[in-house]
């Protein structure tokens, strides 16, 4: 099966979601109530190991999270999933990074995000083997990063998530580059400087993904019933680097990468939510 001998290292944060379901999003200033409460693991690092390893591949997590209760809770889903967590470190000086999330009934969310020990992973906590892929987002310190960025050799895909200011070298770097439209206008043409493939995700809406500045590849996500966006786009980046590395076209790979964060909206929780590849290959 594709991706079965695929082997991806995943650079990035690990979380405990916190999330309060409500009717609808509050306005600024504003108290909701009536909503539910759930826990759930999250952290775009681990939720895009887990969707890697769901979809077949070998997946290593390189990460940092508190000695206390809430890294259990925030590592069980992994553990269970079969990602491998010996490279990932336990920081007892730190408290697991927590995310609050607000989702509404319609599937949009908001989210407040408390880093904890994702700040405490560093440079010299890396130990990268030879993969086919690195995924990396924003929610751990650039140097470690741009360390992770020198280090590796293979396949490089950083998604520009949560959008900040990033050292030029990681986008000069990058194989992939992976945005949703909020963070493309944030970023602007500081994208020009990579010299791979930049994609744009736009919700509901066709991604794109583009080289040199020119589109080479449009899809749509397939329709479905969404209730939690949380962790959607997490499960897209890691679909299609997998898809990438596999050898698939960019229009193929971005057709199935759109089909896997679909999939991941119709479940609530981010991880709980991340699909295996027979599921996405239904929705194609």
């Amino acid at each position: 099966m594709l991706g079965r001998d695929i082997k991806v290292i995943v650079v990035g944060s690990v979380n405990l979601d916190i999330v309060a379901t409500v009717d609808r999003l509050p306005r600024a200033g504003e108290t909701v109530t009536g909503g539910s409460l759930a826990r759930y693991p999250g952290g775009k690092g681990a939720n895009q190991a887990l969707a890697a390893r769901r979809l077949g591949a070998s997946v290593q997590l390189v990460a940092c999270t508190g000695d206390d209760s809430a890294a259990d809770e925030a590592l069980q889903l992994l553990r269970e999933g079969g990602v491998d967590l010996s490279l990932s470190i336990r920081d007892p000086g730190s408290a697991t990074g927590v995310a609050l999330i607000s989702v509404a009934k319609s599937g949009e969310n908001q989210i407040v995000v408390a880093p904890g020990a994702n700040r405490s992973l560093k440079p010299q906590h890396l130990k990268l083997p030879d993969a086919d892929a690195l995924i990396c987002q924003l929610e751990v310190p650039p140097e470690t990063l741009c360390h992770a960025a020198r280090k590796f050799h293979g396949f490089f895909c950083i998604n520009l998530a949560p959008a900040q200011n990033v050292p030029r070298e990681l986008i000069e770097r990058a194989d992939l580059i992976v945005m949703n439209e909020t963070e493309a206008a944030w970023y602007g043409s500081a994208v020009d400087h990579c010299r791979g493939l930049v994609v744009i995700t736009r919700g509901e809406h066709a991604a794109v993904i583009l080289k040199d500045g020119l589109v080479i590849a449009e899809a749509k996500p397939p329709a479905v019933h969404a209730v939690d966006t949380v962790g959607a786009g997490d499960c897209f980046t890691a679909a299609l680097t997998l898809s990438l590395v596999e050898g698939r076209t960019p229009a193929d790979a971005l057709g199935f990468a759109c089909a896997a964060g679909a999939a991941a909206t119709t479940m609530r929780g981010a991880q709980p939510s991340m699909p295996d590849r027979a599921t996405v290959e239904r929705l194609l």
